[in-house]
């Protein structure tokens, strides 16, 4: 059997591995246009930044090992040209000399990626606009923030790479800009999370400028300006495009194969395209979000890894493997915090008609009484029905990968809030608490679809009626001090039954306390002594605090915006 893999890196190189050591007696041929067959471009930003010291650690194999070991026919710099499926043979031209040559196969793989969104801008072809993806641009990127070194960087796009790049290029002691069209970064993120990366990359020094596009890039010999939509001009050394990709498919529509309505390669659930002969993996493959059952994109390594092993073991023995779709797990550093996400956020499931209730706590990444426990946010969406998982997003300092990935298991797996609660976890005090903080997120949602406890989100407060509302802040005096809602009653917790009579009967109660507990507490108070009409802030005054901040930031660069 002859087996032909089209491209490496994550799916093609662990594709063409896999289908080794399934059949060792395989003709298997891997074509790939670029110089490197497995490299690890996560990594990237970490070598600009000098994160990453040796250039040669971002090679995860080499040509000559992975050939000897797998024996396998590795044939860089080749490009492949056009398939077709009616003769079985594909054309290949080699890059550095022009050649053109067949190839034959019984089976093939194609793994072609996705390549950086680059839109069609006045000034968008200048040498200094590049676009973090390769080694090859990793490179002239290196080279460009050596010859200007703490010069001005523009990062177009505030998404996972984007915030990553600017880390690393402050690093170097680059002032750096971020302009994202929409109003907040990481758009898998909820807006009320987004707001604690917001925070995070002002205190750092990046500037951001949200809510607004780019419309031009007007090169000189000295700078490179970026004209913004509002008209405001903005001076660069160095530009870094990071708005995403779009899926490598013009070989699969040359070869007639079907396209999804994502733009992505249509495959079955054994990755299998829609000729029987030809598989696919990778970032330009439609898949099926399992929560919402629609076609999606998903260009992450992870699920292109997993892809890659299930697509080889049905390219050999036939389709007995299926690939249950990507519910989209990632995680990013950003500076001193770590930003995590899984499964679908509010818009999307807004946009699908799917009712859901979300809540927010705020824990330690330890236990409190160990030193170095810091603050770890947690938000969870879900069935007010019966309590399904749909998504969770975590923002904090330590222990926000392992958090991400049990909610990510537990959706992975259909499960409910109720599996969150009873997760048993490793516990001593320099890694969790007794109760960790998953296990609270868990117990928090039971409480709310199970009536025990009604809450509103931060942005209520947006459209507080006096008239009608009561807002009850039982934080301690102390607390106060440092700052209330406005409008806000402090009535601290432990005097709460004692001052009842303070409390009108006749309006809706919210309450709110720093994160969420002690408002729970009083809201159990006042509901079993008859304020039927009470409601408990969700994330309490911190989750308002950063969500009402970064609100009023962004109100004020507008209005300034408007007024030039």
């Amino acid at each position: 059997m002859k087996y032909i893999i089209i491209g490496g890196v994550a799916g093609g190189a662990t594709a063409a591995a896999k289908i080794r050591r399934e059949d060792e007696h395989a003709e298997i041929i891997m074509f790939e246009r670029g110089e490197y067959i497995s490299y690890a471009n996560c990594g990237l930003p970490y070598y600009i930044g000098g994160k990453i010291e040796k250039r040669e650690d971002l090679i995860v194999q080499g040509i000559t090992t992975f050939s000897n070991r797998y024996d396998i026919d590795v044939r860089t710099l080749n490009e492949i040209t056009s398939i077709d499926t009616s003769t079985k043979k594909v054309t290949v031209r080699n890059v550095q000399n022009g050649k053109i040559y067949f190839e034959s196969y019984d089976k093939l793989l194609l793994s072609p990626g996705a390549m950086p969104f680059k839109p069609s801008l006045p000034g968008i072809d200048d040498p200094r606009i590049l676009t973090v993806r390769t080694i090859p641009d990793t490179d002239k990127i290196k080279s460009l923030t050596e010859k200007t070194k703490k010069g001005k960087a523009v990062i177009v796009g505030g998404g996972f790479i984007g915030l990553e790049m600017a880390e690393n290029l402050k690093a170097l002691g680059f002032m750096v800009t971020i302009v994202e069209m929409i109003p907040q970064v990481m758009t898998q993120l909820d807006p009320v999370m987004a707001s604690i990366v917001h925070n995070e990359l002002r205190e750092n020094g990046v500037e951001l400028i949200l809510g607004e596009a780019v419309m031009a890039f007007h090169p000189t010999s000295e700078k490179l300006y970026v004209q913004l939509k509002s008209g405001r001009e903005i001076s660069a050394d160095l530009v870094i495009l990071s708005i995403g990709v779009k899926a490598e498919t013009s070989l699969a529509r040359e070869a007639g194969l079907k396209i999804g309505i994502t733009g992505g390669i249509e495959v079955n659930d054994y990755l299998q395209t829609s000729n029987k002969d030809i598989y696919a993996t990778g970032d330009a493959v439609e898949i099926i979000n399992p929560i919402t059952g629609d076609p999606s994109l998903t260009p992450l390594a992870g699920p292109a890894n997993k892809q890659a092993r299930i697509a080889a073991t049905n390219l050999v023995h036939g389709n007995i493997c299926r690939y249950k779709g990507s519910i989209g797990t990632g995680i990013a550093k950003i500076f001193r915090i770590t930003a995590a996400v899984t499964g679908v956020n509010e818009k999307t499931l807004n946009k699908k008609g799917i009712k859901f209730i979300s809540t927010i706590t705020h824990s330690g990444s330890h236990a409190g009484y160990y030193p170095g426990s810091e603050s770890l946010s947690i938000k969870i969406l879900y069935s007010p029905k019966n309590g399904k998982l749909f998504g969770g997003q975590v923002v904090g300092y330590g222990g926000v990968d392992k958090r991400i990935d049990i909610i990510a298991t537990i959706i992975g797996q259909n499960g409910t809030v109720y599996d969150l609660m009873e997760i048993e976890h490793a516990y001593a005090p320099p890694f969790s608490s007794a109760k960790d903080p998953v296990n609270m997120a868990g117990f928090v949602a039971d409480n709310v679809i199970n009536g025990k406890v009604k809450i509103v989100t931060w942005d209520i407060i947006n459209n507080f009626d006096f008239g009608n509302d009561y807002l009850l802040d039982v934080r301690s005096p102390e607390e106060c001090k440092q700052g209330m809602i406005k409008g806000a009653v402090n009535i601290p917790l432990e005097e709460l039954r004692l001052r009842l009579d303070e409390i009108p009967s006749d309006k809706r109660i919210i309450v709110y306390c720093a994160i969420g507990m002690r408002g729970y507490l009083a809201s159990r108070i006042l509901l079993q002594n008859g304020y039927g009409n009470t409601y408990n802030l969700t994330g309490g005054y911190k989750t308002y605090l950063f969500a009402h901040k970064d609100q009023e930031i962004m109100t004020k660069l507008g209005d300034t915006k408007n007024k030039s």
